[in-house]
């Protein structure tokens, strides 16, 4: 039997740094990792803690030259968890939806 395939996207298997933000609570929290895959409808990657299911999160990127087929391109994407999943004593990994996007300018801040 064969499996099928879900995914709409290509993806893409190789490390990209982020920079992802969510909010849990009052608690407004930001850290940096790398990605294990990127498709145009979501990401991959692992942190030291866990971010629920459902929360809202804020990642960006700098796009390289094998995704974007021209310059490195920044981009901020708006998403959700869809899973996280955690392991007792490793990093959470986390399966993010996006959900919108946009492309950033040169001199644009990360918020």
């Amino acid at each position: 039997m064969s499996t099928i395939e879900r995914r709409r996207a290509e993806r893409f298997n190789f490390g990209m740094p982020i920079t992802v933000c969510w909010t849990i609570g009052d608690d407004r929290r930001k850290a940096q990792t790398i990605t294990q895959d990127v498709s145009a409808g979501g990401l991959y990657f692992y942190l030291p803690e866990a971010i629920p299911d459902g929360t809202a999160v804020e990642v960006e990127m700098t796009l390289p030259t094998e995704i974007s087929l021209g310059a490195p391109v920044r981009v901020r994407c708006l998403g959700h968890i869809q899973r996280c999943v955690l392991k007792p004593g490793e990093s959470a990994g986390m399966a993010t939806k996006i959900e919108k996007y946009e492309f950033l300018s040169e001199n644009q801040d990360v918020s």
